[in-house]
């Protein structure tokens, strides 16, 4: 077993020494204990890697906001068929790019990322490109309003509920969530998953003390020599956001995601602190799109075989995959190369920490997966 634990290591040390990869914590928990550790290469071009690093999980916040919208579920005072509009009116009206009114998108098509919205960029249809024109790729530098108002004049790119699409859901579920608690996504989030599951080192910003553990990518894609051109690539977690951004803008370490991680295989509950019912857990892992779903895995891995639940992708069989795993394993990952996946068929959670953004990020998120799944007996 030492020499097959002995090959994650080898793997993820090519990649730094090949300079693909600035360096990595990776974490492996499995049966609720420590399977394997991995802290490698550098934190930011001098100093070494630190398992305590800090790092941008961009949309490794969605399955975190997902998670609060379950327990606002849970409570009764958040429906999953709710209209949006109830919530933040400016959104019970939306418009396709032929001009033609959408049925009302609702809270389901945000979790499921039916609602019709996008990244703009992401659009092969000029007008949806257009409408998205002014909005931000990261809004942590938006007020709400403001971005909420810039979203609900956008087209959406499909009527909600007819396909996945990959967008600013999770921004506007964030929006919804503030508006039934009354306060910002962030203290929500901090007082209800974050201290309840010790996750000590999780939030929208970090202290001007704690700069020093912040991992940084490299100054440009060692894939293709060019700079970062979108500069929520390296956004100044030091600064409190305007927005906290529930689709791309909370930070994180490796220790802290992996207790969410097993809370979630845990069915909801973690060291005696229940989050979210096992039900609920059920219906977040589970497959909602069939069809629908066409594309979740090759946008997220390169992969067919994924289906898509709420705020997570979904395996749908042991096989039809490029990727190890198992039917029932749950993933999803962020722009930089962070990435996390839980399998309950084998009681394994994974999370992996990189600030490797562009292609690479795909590259790593099907390279840890091999090199974890062939240590395992």
């Amino acid at each position: 077993m030492a020499g097959l634990t002995a090959r994650i290591d080898a793997a993820l040390e090519g990649e730094i020494a090949a300079g693909r990869l600035p360096g990595a914590v990776l974490l492996v928990a499995r049966d609720g204990l420590p399977f394997h550790a991995a802290v490698l290469g550098r934190l930011d071009g001098a100093a070494a890697m630190r398992r305590d690093a800090i790092f941008r999980i961009y949309s490794m916040t969605k399955p975190l906001v997902s998670v609060a919208a379950l327990m606002l579920m849970e409570e009764g005072r958040l429906h999953l068929a709710d209209p949006v509009g109830a919530y933040l009116p400016a959104f019970a009206a939306m418009r396709l790019p032929d001009g033609g009114a959408a049925r009302p998108m609702r809270v389901y098509d945000l979790l499921t990322h039916t609602s019709g919205l996008t990244y703009g960029e992401r659009s092969a249809v000029p007008a949806v490109r257009e409408a998205y024109a002014g909005l931000p790729v990261n809004p942590r530098g938006v007020a709400p309003q403001a971005f909420a108002a810039g979203l609900a004049g956008v087209k959406l790119l499909h009527p909600p509920g007819s396909a996945w699409e990959y967008g600013f859901s999770t921004d506007l579920l964030g929006l919804v969530i503030e508006r039934i608690e009354g306060r910002r996504l962030g203290e929500m989030l901090r007082e209800r998953v974050f201290a309840p599951l010790g996750m000590v080192d999780s939030g929208f910003a970090v202290a001007a003390g704690d700069a020093a553990r912040i991992a940084q990518p490299f100054a440009a894609d060692p894939l293709t020599g060019a700079a970062w051109q979108v500069p929520s690539q390296t956004f100044d977690p030091t600064v409190a956001p305007l927005m906290d951004s529930g689709g791309a803008g909370a930070v994180s370490t490796a220790a802290d995601y992996l207790r969410f991680a097993r809370m979630l295989l845990e069915g909801g509950t973690l060291d005696g602190v229940r989050i979210l019912s096992p039900a609920s857990v059920r219906l977040m892992c589970a497959d909602h799109l069939g069809a629908r779903a066409a594309g979740v895995g090759e946008a997220a891995m390169q992969s067919p075989g994924y289906g898509f639940g709420l705020g997570l992708a979904v395996r749908l069989a042991d096989g039809g995959a490029s990727v190890p795993g198992s039917r029932g394993d749950c993933f999803w990952s962020g722009t930089a190369g962070t990435s996390f996946w839980i399998d309950p068929a084998r009681r394994l959670a994974v999370v992996f920490m990189a600030q490797a953004p562009g292609e690479m990020r795909l590259r790593l998120r099907r390279l840890v997966r091999q090199i974890v799944y062939q240590a395992l007996d």
